[in-house]
Order: structure tokens, then sequence, then C-alpha cells
């Protein structure tokens, strides 16, 4: 019998996060994914560079690939050094892949990686949602209940 799956994924070092995804879009799934990496993309995610704020994921056949995401050249590496901003490829189930690829093509979702981290085996993951992107109001309704939550801890500690 499959193992299940755990709902928090178990993050060691986070490396970059894209905070500006949860208020863009309404998150629905969320899937943890490993990177196909080169050895200096490696060393240079270890050294805690790398940026996920501009990038988003695809499918394309049965591959889903992380596109425009940039992990700068390692400062150490010689000619054979990776390019920062090249397509890689995100590894996951085929079940999975199948699943993210009937939600992008008919439910018109979006696939935003949230972050990049390793977990506890040392292995780079990347936490992969399936988004739905939310329009002004939507925004500006999460707004008011964040500052209502900020407004009602500060009533609390007031008052004891």
């Amino acid at each position: 019998m499959a193992r299940p799956r755990p709902i928090a994924f178990e993050k060691i070092k986070t490396v970059a996060e894209n905070r500006r995804a949860r208020y863009e879009y309404s998150i629905e799934d969320v899937y943890e994914a490993g990177i196909a990496l080169t050895g200096t993309e490696v060393k240079a995610l270890r050294g805690g560079e790398g940026s996920i704020a501009e990038s988003y994921a695809e499918v394309t056949g049965e591959e889903v690939w992380l596109i425009n995401a940039n992990i700068p050249e390692f400062s150490h590496g010689n000619r054979n050094n990776h390019e920062p901003k090249r397509p890689r490829k995100l590894l996951l189930k085929g079940r999975e892949i199948a699943k993210l690829f009937g939600a992008v093509s008919r439910e018109g979702m979006t696939l935003v990686p949230l972050s990049v981290y390793f977990n506890s085996k040392n292995r780079a993951k990347v936490e992969l949602a399936l988004a739905k992107g939310k329009k002004l109001h939507d925004k500006r309704e999460t707004e008011k209940a964040r500052d209502w939550q900020r407004e009602k801890a500060r009533i609390m500690r007031d008052r004891g």
C-alpha cells in the first residue's frame, strides 16, 4: 500500500520564495517536485542564490518545465558554468503530470512555483502550486482580511 503524502513539505533550507504568488493567485493544490539541475546550479543554490519571482511552469508533452527561474552563475565555476535562465525540467509522477495538464488546459489554471528549497535528504525541490489568477476585487478582499487579522492581534495584545 502506498504511503500517504505529507501535507506540509519538509523544508530544511529555503533558497528562494515567491511571496507575490499568494497575493496574485488563489492557490488550489500544492505539489512537491524535484528539479533536474547541473552541478554548478546546485552549488549556487546552496550558496543561497536564486530567484523565482517571475517564473512559471508549463506542461509540454509528458514533461513539466520551470521557465524563467534565475539561478545565477556559480562564482567559482569554470567555462562549463550553466546558463542562468535556462528552462529546467521538473520531476513529477506521471499521474501528477496528467492531472496538472488537465487542469491547465481545461480550467484555465496556471502552474506557479511558490518556493525552492532543500529537503531533509539534501535534494533541491520546488513547491509548485496549481493556481487561478485573482481579480482586483479579490486582491482587495485579501488585503482587508489580512489587515483585520493584524488589527485583531493588536487589540488582543493590548487587552491582555
